[in-house]
């Protein structure tokens, strides 16, 4: 019997050198060999090599190579017999059936198909494929590339065996799930169906140029592996996993009759009859394996037999056929009848006669007739069957000169030997006739042994007939039906049945799979006459019986207290019956021929042989014999199943599926039956499984957590007496080896998590890492029923993941080098490679976040300790480059507001300690950046105020909201540069119009700038935050305040030095003054307000409110005095008009001159020159406004009051003569400037209001009476000019 606890060690050193040669498994585990057959054998082989095993510099390679020999004979002779007992098992299987239930596995991914897959993606972001997509698509699909493929960890995944394209798929929709969500809502168009198209693409690129129409024509096994498999397909994979030869098999096939359900299920039969005896034998030798208790020994007993009882129960409700069950059973019915289950029940259920009524069909074909000669040819003969007792049948008429049918008959009848009647006739053809004429008959007692070709029977005829030599030729066809295992005349004498020496009709019935019955049968009858069961009885072959009459070869079947003896006629008849009721009986003993067994054992012997003597000869010339008759009984099939489940495991993990150490349900099946059939413990099964997982675990394989924890779950419940599969008893061997697999699954465990970026790489396989956390909970627990604290879990998990910050930043750190380029590199380049190992700190994190975080939703403040502990790591570089750089340089703010922008969103990251370690580096800094910045910008105030020129310059105010601030050159500080950029198209609209002064332009950028700075930091810390912004604030507006106030005086002086008359036109200097105080304006709200939520909001609001009321009133300063300047230009024209005045000596001396012309000439009239002229300044100053003051409101607000001021010096110089008659030139003059300035400022926008005020209507009614006065006492009048409305005017 071999050794259960078989030393692995012992067969490592005898494989030790054959290791190297051993293909490697997926994931590096190599394929191991199997343990020698015996323990004695084994036993002292191992003694042997330790007693004379010297030095191996001096073994002989002659040596050597004979223990390899002997080794690999070993194995090999222990494969085959293994294969004995798995061929049985898929031959009749009784106890499982394959599982159609499980998670079909995916095809797994190589090497070179991720190569291909990376060549494919590369050559779509190329360009190089049809596949149209745009830009958005490609963007993923290059991250996609960039981070998922071109991972190491993905490659490692691959070689492993654990990814599928399944994964590959699920990366890729889960990647593009995001990106769709971020994309902007398009009418008509859903993110499902941008999602569906965009897997359709990937699918396209995924495929290839691959034409999957073209399939091969024969699947190979590894392919089909997944589905549910024919016997011959699990014949062909066992073979492939146990190394047997196809002509093995093919010998072990017809030596066992795997084909033959009888055999097979008298194989069974007498296998479990040998279980029971031994655990008898055990029970009286008290030899019991050392349990936990020793109340455990007499229950392991009553467990071996309710298992066997259980599979007779099984067996039993296989149903009876010719051909053996079938493949695919249905589920089993167990027995309710127990007594048919227990050998030893003396109250046996004994068979009634009815029990054992068979059913026959026959099936009666007539051909011909021959030697019909009483009868004229062209006379009508046909013929009639019939099976006594039953319906008759007539065949078809035909000429008597050609008797030939044809016709078959089918019949049913219950009799084993039925009489068969055929008869011939011919029609009468009297008119008296009642019958048609016989003209022969011939009765037959067919059986199921009989001929089934057609024969020649004599007939016999009536009296007188001339047909002396009437024959007639037809086939009689009896079946067997499938519970009739034998048949056939015997003589037989009994001593409770059969009591009469005589030849009789014997039939061999199963009743059921462990209920035979021979039967004795009469002619006609459907009841035997007599029957026996077989049950307890042993059959043999015996020696002649002298004192009987009749057959030739004898045989009897004994029993305690009745021996039954039967002879036949031939020996091959003996053969076969002797063999159908060997089956039947169960018995363990084989019986063989007296001939044969001289053949097989000439010197003389016991042999003990199971196989069929038909093949005896070819099994013993090909070395099988040993395998097929070995006794399963005396195996250790714990050991034998070890060895099975490691080959079939190593033969699934190089499969081409991820199977992630899953059986394929095959394989499931076979090893199901095994363990039931063979009585291999359930925990033994798992804790063998277990460890090779975890061996496979280790060397790098992909193993379901799942599939770990199913079968450490029903480990740990069968050692703590839970019972799962109803064995209640623990053996100390199953308990030691439970602790020592929950250490090893324990550290397993722990470095997976360790490693679970490497190990769950982009969290697959899916859910494995929660999995895995949650197997590890169940491992940690003291037993089956008390939980473990959470704290405990906790602290271990955390352990773990402190582990794993160092792994992954060590990892992290080699793949960018940064060790070789911090010890020698340049301030500069330190920053630089800093910089890149942030972004890819903070991309490790992400990928944490997004594929992670859900295993560790339990503790998720423990991922965040993971994160501070592997920035902790992060910070020792940073500090040591930022220490390395240059007093005053800015350069490494990039570094704080990536890092900041990372961290800040994070819950349980923001203002961490790593956090609130970055902001103690970065504030000194900021505010000495400000600081520098502030007196930079005074200075700038400062000195370009003084040499402004007062131009317009382009506006940029609000087109660089992000670039960094200026260098000043006045001030030796290393201040950051602008960068050079090209203009964007959509800035191009910024440059349509002029705007402020370079210096107010300047100025409102780089508070503009500063603020955004500031503002991208995001600083997190609100307090310091809410002191930078209110720093910020109060410096752009006391800039701001200074910089209106000295534009107000420039604008006062500036004004001051113009002249009055016409010919001013307001120069662009003083638009530019007005513009830089609108754009303080518009600046004042943008660049000096606070949130309204700060505690210093009211006061702040009040300070701010001053800088509003001051730019406010220099705006309505400017206003007034350049209206100021415009109207006091028209009161020139006004005093110019008062030269015409009446009474005055001017008015008199130019009227006098012109009368006293105007008799000798024609004098010309005074022109409107003065009018035009005013009116021409009037027009061009309004366009200078309008086209160089960009604030709408101001121009409007600004021509109100120059309106209202001329009109209002208008009046008052008319209200001025009110008693005076106006000069017609001087009414002239008034008209054309009061009508076209009315009409101007209309065209420019002031409101009716303005226009029709009180002042314009005092105006345009003197002017209108003045008019219809001229018109009355002048008789040239005003030449056209007039206060009425006309669009004829001249414009």
């Amino acid at each position: 019997m071999l050794d259960p606890s078989s030393s692995e060690e012992e067969s490592d050193e005898l494989l030790e050198e054959e290791r190297q040669d051993v293909l490697v498994a997926a994931g590096g585990s190599s394929q191991r060999s199997l343990p020698p057959p015996s323990r004695d054998s084994r036993g002292r082989e191992a003694g042997a090599a330790r007693a004379a095993s010297p030095s191996p510099s001096v073994l002989s390679e002659g040596r050597e190579e004979q223990e390899r020999l002997q080794r690999e004979e070993r194995e090999k002779r222990l494969r085959l017999q293994l294969y004995v007992f798995i061929a049985r098992c898929i031959a009749h299987p009784f106890n499982a059936k394959q599982p159609t239930d499980m998670a079909r596995r995916q095809q797994k991914l190589n090497k070179q198909q991720l190569q291909i897959l990376k060549e494919r993606f590369q050559a779509f972001l190329n360009g190089e494929t049809q596949i149209v997509a745009d830009e958005a698509f490609c963007n993923a699909v290059r991250s996609y590339y960039e981070v998922f493929l071109k991972s190491d960890r993905v490659a490692r995944m691959v070689h492993s065996g654990g990814c599928s394209a399944s994964d590959f798929r699920d990366v890729f929709k889960k990647n593009i799930e995001k990106r769709v969500r971020s994309l902007p809502e398009i009418d008509g168009l859903s993110k499902e169906t941008v999602l569906s198209s965009w897997l359709a693409k990937y699918d396209a690129i995924y495929r290839g140029e691959e034409d999957f129409c073209k399939q091969p024509n024969r699947m190979a096994l590894s392919a089909v592996s997944e589905l549910i498999l024919s016997k011959e397909q699990l014949y062909e994979m066992f073979q492939q996993i146990l190394g047997i030869k196809k002509l093995e098999h093919q010998l072990i096939y017809n030596a066992c009759q795997l084909d033959n359900g009888d055999e097979q299920a008298a194989q069974i039969r007498r296998e479990l009859d040998g279980r029971l005896q031994l655990a008898e034998q055990m029970a009286r030798e008290r030899k019991f394996p050392k349990f936990v208790t020793r109340e455990m020994e007499n229950t392991y007993i009553e467990e071996l037999r309710s298992s066997v009882n259980l599979l007779m129960a099984n067996l039993e409700s296989l149903p009876v056929s010719k051909g053996g069950p079938e493949f695919k059973l249905q589920k089993l019915k167990r027995s309710q009848n127990s007594a048919f289950l227990d050998i030893g029940d003396e109250n046996e259920v004994q068979l009634s006669k009815s029990d054992v009524v068979l059913s026959f069909t026959l099936e009666i074909v007539i051909m011909e007739v021959q030697g019909l000669k009483s009868v004229a040819p062209n006379r009508i003969v046909y013929c009639t069957m019939e099976v006594e007792g039953g319906e008759k049948l007539q065949t078809d008429q035909a000429e008597a000169s050609r008797p030939q049918w044809g016709t078959q008959g089918d019949f049913t009848t219950t009799h084993p030997r039925p009489v068969v009647k055929v008869k011939l006739f011919t029609e009468s053809t009297g008119v008296l006739a009642l019958e048609d004429k016989e003209l022969g008959r011939v009765v037959l007692y067919p059986t199921s042994n009989s001929p089934k070709s057609p024969d020649l029977h004599k007939m016999i005829v009536p009296k007188n007939s001339q047909d002396s030599d009437l024959k007639i030729k037809l086939a009689v066809r009896m079946d067997k039906p499938p519970h009739m295992k034998h048949c056939g005349y015997l003589y037989a004498l009994g001593q409770k049945v059969w009591k009469r020496w005589k030849k009789r009709y014997f039939v061999l019935v199963q009743v059921s799979q462990y209920t035979f019955a021979m039967c004795s049968y009469r002619e006609k009858k459907s009841e035997p006459q007599e029957l026996m069961q077989l049950e307890g009885y042993t059959v043999d072959y015996t020696a002649p019986h002298t004192g009987l009459q009749g057959g030739r070869m004898f045989f009897n079947a004994v029993k305690e207290g009745d021996t039954v003896i039967f002879a036949s006629d031939d020996e091959q008849d003996r053969i076969l019956w002797v063999q159908a009721m060997y089956r039947a009986t169960g018995q363990s003993y084989k019986p063989i021929p007296a001939s044969q067994a001289q053949k097989m054992n000439p010197k003389g012997g016991n042999v003990n042989t199971e196989i069929s003597p038909l093949y005896a000869d070819r099994g013993q010339k090909h070395g099988m014999d040993e395998f097929i008759s070995a006794n399963p009984c005396k195996f250790d099939h714990a050991s034998l199943f070890r060895l099975l489940q490691r080959q079939t495991l190593d033969h699934r993990l190089n499969d081409s599926y991820s199977c992630l150490g899953w059986f394929s349900p095959g394989q499931v099946f076979v090893l199901d039956e095994y363990c039931a059939r063979y009585g291999v413990r359930g925990c033994h099964r798992h804790l063998c499984y277990l460890s090779e997982l975890i061996e496979h675990s280790e060397n790098g394989s992909v193993i379901d957590p799942t599939l770990l924890h199913y079968s450490f779950a029903f480990c740990a419940s069968h050692v703590h007496g839970n019972r799962p599969d109803g064995i209640g008893t623990v053996s100390v061997e199953e308990k030691e080896r439970f602790e020592e697999i929950k250490d090893r699954l324990s550290s397993l465990l722990e470095n997976q998590i360790s490693h679970f970026r490497y190990c769950f790489p982009f969290g697959r396989p899916e859910g494995a890492l929660k999995a895995t956390l949650s197997l590890l909970e169940r491992v940690l627990m003291k037993d089956i029923a008390t939980p473990i604290p959470a704290e405990e879990v906790k602290k271990v998990v955390r352990k773990c993941l402190e582990k794993a910050a160092l792994i992954n930043y060590t990892r992290l750190t080699e793949y960018a080098k940064i060790e070789e380029t911090m010890n020698q590199a340049t301030p500069a380049r330190k920053l630089e490679e800093v910089l890149h190992l942030a972004e890819l700190c903070i991309e490790v994190l992400q990928q944490n976040e997004e594929h992670h975080s859900e295993a560790f939703a339990w503790w998720p403040e423990l991922l965040a300790e993971h994160a501070e502990k592997f920035l902790s790591l992060y910070s020792v570089d940073m500090d040591s480059a930022l220490e390395a750089q240059p007093q005053d340089s800015w350069d490494s703010f990039p570094l704080f507001q990536l890092l900041n922008n990372a961290l800040r969103n994070d819950t349980f990251l923001c203002n961490g300690k790593f956090h609130k370690h970055l902001q103690e580096i970065f504030v000194p800094m900021v505010i000495r950046y400000i600081d520098l910045m502030e007196s930079s910008i005074a200075q700038s105030i400062h000195r370009g105020l003084e040499q402004e020129s007062w131009q317009p310059v382009k506006s940029i105010t609000n087109s660089l909201p992000n670039v960094a601030l200026p260098k000043v050159p006045s001030l030796p500080l290393n201040l950051p540069q602008i960068p050079s950029f090209t203009t964007p198209t959509w800035m191009t609209s910024l440059y349509d119009f002029t705007n402020g002064s370079a210096t107010s332009e300047d100025l409102f950028w780089k508070l503009d700038a500063l603020q955004m700075f500031v503002f991208d930091l995001h600083w997190p810390e609100p307090e310091f935050a809410g002191h930078l912004e209110q720093r910020l604030k109060l410096m752009a507006t006391d800039m701001i305040e200074a910089c209106v106030k000295r534009t107000r005086i420039a604008f006062e002086l500036k004004l001051q030095k113009m002249n009055k008359t016409t010919d001013l036109r307001i120069p662009s200097s003083l638009c530019t003054m007005f513009n830089v105080l609108v754009d303080a304006k518009k600046q004042t709200a943008k660049l000096c307000i606070l949130d309204g939520g700060q505690e210093f909001a009211s006061q702040w609001q009040q300070y701010h409110s001053k800088i509003d009321d001051l730019v406010e009133e220099s705006v309505k300063e400017i206003i007034s005095l350049l209206v100021s300047k415009v109207v006091s230009v028209l009161e020139g024209v006004l005093s110019k008009l008062s030269r015409y005045d009446e009474g005055t000596f001017f008015s008199s001396l130019v009227s006098f001159t012109v009368k006293a012309a105007a008799k000798y000439v024609d004098v010309p009239k005074p022109g409107m020159d003065l009018a035009d002229t005013y009116i021409m300044f009037v027009r061009q100053n309004q366009d200078i406004l309008r086209e160089k003051v960009n604030e709408e409101m101001y121009i409007e607000k600004l021509f109100d009051q120059w309106y209202s001021n001329s009109m209002k010096v208008i009046c008052m110089w008319l209200a001025d003569r009110l008693d005076v008659q106006l000069h017609i030139y001087q009414l002239k003059t008034l008209i054309k400037i009061v009508k076209k300035t009315y009409r101007d400022f209309r065209l420019q926008g002031v409101l009716e209001g303005t226009l029709n005020s009180k002042t314009y209507d005092t105006v345009h009614s003197r002017l209108t009476v003045e008019e219809a006065t001229v018109s009355v006492t002048d008789g040239g009048g005003l030449q056209g000019i007039t206060m009425k409305d006309s669009d004829e005017e001249e414009g």
